[in-house]
């Protein structure tokens, strides 16, 4: 969140919210999806980094002295800076249940399609789609809220779709230590579809194993006809 050097952070809906914040985890004592690191921008570059948005959006032409577009450079940043708000991390994802039942190592847990918008790090265009997750349970289970905060954890920030579904799983194995681990990501790219080939149907579809997985084709295969079902088993 920008802040104005002094302490307090500027809310980018406008105003002030008092400071300080809450220190960032040491990011030396932790995984990637344990860190929490609330981001900083003074006012002063807040301001800069308006000119820059507003001489680029003129030079293409952009008319930027009209009602409707005065403030688009202020409202761009600021939807850029939410949308890549999964730099900050998630607190509400250190969190795991003891799993109170003796489950089977060949039981999963799966949730979705659960909806993300990312943007890709090559052209800062959006990418979006839906992702199933796979897990199952040893020792703990997660709330399924978990889940979606873990995927978007991931995908609000500048990214790739391959870089996105392995650090989920990673993630994921790492906080469940489960029995096996699997991702299903689904997405349509606008860098593709908007500039470039201009391809208008195409999808991109990746998967991830971690654990049993990897090494049992028939779970493999069960979890992608819940995935391509739309989490319905045929």
């Amino acid at each position: 969140m920008p802040n104005d050097g002094d302490g307090d952070v500027i809310d980018i809906r406008g105003g002030l919210i008092p400071g300080p914040l809450r220190q960032a985890t040491d990011p030396e004592e932790t995984t990637e999806w344990e860190q929490v690191s609330p981001r900083h921008i003074d006012v002063a570059d807040w301001e800069r980094f308006e000119t820059y948005v507003s001489e680029i959006f003129g030079a293409f032409g952009m008319d930027l002295d009209t009602p409707g577009t005065r403030e688009t450079p202020n409202r761009f940043l600021k939807a850029m800076f939410d949308a890549t708000s999964g730099y900050e991390g998630d607190e509400k994802l250190l969190t795991a249940f003891p799993n109170e039942s003796a489950e089977s190592e060949y039981n999963q847990v799966v949730e979705g399609g659960i909806s993300f918008y990312a943007l890709c790090e090559h052209h800062a265009l959006p990418f979006h789609g839906s992702a199933y997750l796979g897990y199952i349970p040893n020792e703990r289970i997660i709330g399924l809220s978990k889940l979606t905060r873990l995927v978007r954890l991931f995908a609000r920030r500048f990214t790739v779709q391959e870089w996105m579904g392995r650090s989920i799983a990673d993630a994921l194995f790492d906080l469940m230590e489960p029995h096996g681990v699997a991702v299903y990501l689904e997405a349509e790219h606008l860098c593709t579809q908007m500039r470039g080939v201009r391809e208008e149907h195409s999808q991109t579809v990746t998967t991830f194993w971690r654990g049993t997985y990897e090494e049992n084709a028939d779970l493999r295969r069960e979890f992608l006809d819940l995935a391509r079902s739309g989490g319905q088993k045929p």
